[in-house]
């Protein structure tokens, strides 16, 4: 009974696999023969980075399903996973992706961890009793981009600038004023395949840029879009300037300071200190030699007396 089942599946699924090249066509498409339905349909389908994927190709159960195939193109690299209702399993990828069903046992593809080594394109062939549906699935990745705004003057004109660098796929930029003109918008794709996009409004000449918000839409945000309100970062204004002045006051008020602490203490030093006269040696008086030699001879003649 099996073999026979599974006859009849290759067979549907022959047969729809030659509708499809005979239509020749991308969008989806139902034939009819012999009461049996094939399906083909293209999906474009993004993930956010180190998010669940499931992809599901079809809304049968388990019980009415005979075999399901996924077909993985992916950085030059194929592989293929399938269940047939027998019980057999096929797995050539190996990374972690599977297939499994949800509570009401519909089959679907689940990606743990969605990394750009999952993008690629994704080949469903779900065969059921009564048909078939064929469906290939684009899948990319969903980068959220990094925002940035400011407002900058160049040559006497001010300019706002609204950026989203690094995303996938790439954000769309809008703005909330209406009195602007000569706005640019540059888009450009780097080698990891991430975009950035900036967008250049000049503004009119007194324009008040309090209420001037840009605002970003992208697949990534629950909330479809974000708006930023622009806030000056290049050509500073005044504050910058008065901040300049009041550090160097600051530092030279320090160094003065320092200056003349130092000098007070060698005043005080000096002052506290007593003068003193320079030392003086007690030297003998010494009598002249002719002196010495007259108090000699005198001492002489009277001890000569005395003998005499």
């Amino acid at each position: 009974m099996k073999d026979i089942k599974w006859i009849y599946a290759m067979l549907v699924f022959l047969l729809s696999e030659a509708q499809s090249i005979k239509s020749g066509t991308n969008q989806s498409t139902s034939v009819n023969s012999n009461s049996s339905a094939a399906h083909f349909e293209k999906i474009h389908a993004a993930f956010n980075l180190g998010s669940e994927a499931i992809l599901t190709c079809s809304n049968k159960t388990w019980k009415d399903m005979l075999f399901v195939t996924w077909n993985i193109e992916r950085n030059s690299k194929s592989c293929r996973i399938g269940y047939i209702d027998n019980g057999q399993k096929e797995d050539s990828c190996e990374d972690g992706k599977s297939l499994q069903n949800t509570s009401s046992s519909q089959s679907y593809l689940h990606i743990p961890k969605f990394s750009k080594d999952d993008v690629g394109v994704y080949k469903c062939n779900h065969v059921y009793k009564g048909g078939n549906e064929n469906v290939e699935f684009n899948v990319t990745i969903t980068v959220p981009p990094r925002l940035s705004y400011w407002l900058e003057t160049k040559d006497n004109k001010t300019v706002a600038v609204c950026k989203a660098e690094g995303g996938n796929p790439a954000a769309n930029i809008s703005w909330s004023h209406l009195g602007i003109r000569n706005a640019s918008i540059l888009e450009v794709e780097d080698p990891q395949g991430l975009f950035t996009v900036e967008s250049r409004l000049e503004l009119l000449e007194g324009m008040d840029t309090e209420h001037l918000n840009c605002s970003i839409r992208h697949p990534s945000y629950l909330e479809g879009q974000k708006t930023l309100a622009l806030k000056p970062k290049k050509g500073y204004g005044p504050w910058l300037y008065i901040l300049t002045v009041v550090v160097i006051i600051v530092f030279l008020a320090g160094v003065l300071f320092f200056s003349l602490k130092k000098l007070w203490r060698r005043c005080k030093l000096s002052e506290s200190s007593p003068s003193k006269s320079p030392p003086t040696e007690d030297v003998e008086e010494v009598e002249p030699y002719a002196s010495y030699v007259q108090r000699v001879n005198s001492i002489y003649n009277s001890s000569a007396d005395l003998y005499t």
